[in-house]
């Protein structure tokens, strides 16, 4: 195995397990200062016991590249593999199986950790035919959010990717913040230019349940949303939060009415909608999308949780429009982006 490969499926498998940012900055570090450093160079060091005087290699990732140089799988890889997430069994599989792409991901022009393109070629790996690309709107500031000028920008870097990552496509999107008045926090012409909007509360969680119920529905009805993303803004670990409260009849009714999918957000700290209401959104016909809301690359392996929630809440598999093919997943969203409101 080469070290640089090693050092990177470490840091993926890092990020599908939550485990803390700085871990796995310091295997992407140590691997790319191996990509920079002559295979033989990197030997000598290997053989002399000096990696670590390389810049960004510290006594693990020397382990690491040592043990790969060496024509080892790394012990530390071995552990992380074993620990990797257990493998789904019935429909949960099987739904896993028909998803096509992830409708809700970020990248580092946002509050995500990496680049854009290494977020497609992730997802491409999995078998993805699409992601779609949905950094925060300007509102979400301690996200770094794009206000118009620096979403134009992003739609050409997409444009030029998706020509180099063929047949592969990054969908075009956002994941946009619902203001407290019910609108949405971007210009509406660049909202009716992108392929996915995915629409979600990020403030006043706590807001009376009347007023929520508001908010939501009024932004369930702009002709720009197309996927209602972690409904209640829960947190289920660490402190956690509660979820927000509302009437979740009138919601998922104007989801119904208005053609919006209600996201499963797939995070494990997320892993919203509750079961309840999930359940609740099937009964009443809702669209759904099982999404990841990935902010790196391993963490697009979660599609997974989303499965086993819609496994169990009987979600019909022809209503998941992330098994749709891709025409017919863009053709919806765009119906969305040409009506009347």
């Amino acid at each position: 195995m080469d070290p640089d490969v090693a050092l990177r499926r470490i840091a993926y498998l890092l990020e599908a397990r939550r485990a803390e940012s700085y871990k796995v900055r310091a295997f992407r570090r140590a691997a790319a200062t191996v990509d920079e450093v002559d295979p033989a160079v990197l030997a000598q060091r290997a053989a002399s016991g000096r990696l670590t005087d390389l810049p960004g290699v510290g006594d693990t990732t020397a382990r690491v590249i040592a043990e790969a140089l060496a024509g080892e799988t790394p012990a530390y890889l071995l552990e992380l593999e074993e620990e990797a997430t257990p493998t789904l069994t019935g429909r949960a599989s099987e739904l896993r199986g028909l998803l096509r792409g992830d409708c809700h991901s970020h990248s580092d022009w946002s509050d995500g950790g990496s680049p854009i393109a290494e977020m497609a070629q992730a997802a491409a790996a999995l078998g993805h035919e699409y992601l779609a690309l949905t950094d925060h709107s300007p509102r979400l500031t301690i996200a770094h959010g794009l206000d118009p000028e620096r979403l134009v920008r992003q739609l050409e870097v997409v444009d030029t990717l998706n020509e180099e990552l063929a047949p592969f496509r990054i969908l075009t999107g956002i994941e946009v913040d619902i203001l407290e008045d019910g609108s949405l926090d971007q210009d509406p012409e660049l909202l009716g230019r992108l392929d996915v909007v995915v629409a979600s509360v990020h403030s006043k969680l706590k807001m009376d349940p009347v007023q929520m119920t508001r908010r939501m529905v009024a932004a369930i009805e702009s002709p720009h949303t197309d996927i209602l993303g972690h409904c209640t803004g829960r947190i289920v670990v660490g402190r956690g939060r509660p979820e927000s409260r509302f009437d979740h009849d009138a919601v998922f009714e104007a989801c119904v009415r208005t053609g919006t999918a209600v996201e499963i957000n797939s995070r494990p700290e997320r892993l919203d909608p509750p079961q309840p209401l999930l359940r609740a959104a099937t009964a009443v016909g809702c669209l759904v999308s099982i999404d990841t809301d990935a902010h790196a690359p391993g963490q697009l392996e979660w599609l997974g949780n989303g499965c086993e929630k819609a496994a169990d809440a009987e979600v019909p598999v022809e209503r998941i429009v992330n098994t749709w093919p891709r025409a017919q997943l863009l053709e919806w969203t765009q119906r969305h982006h040409t009506a009347t409101g």
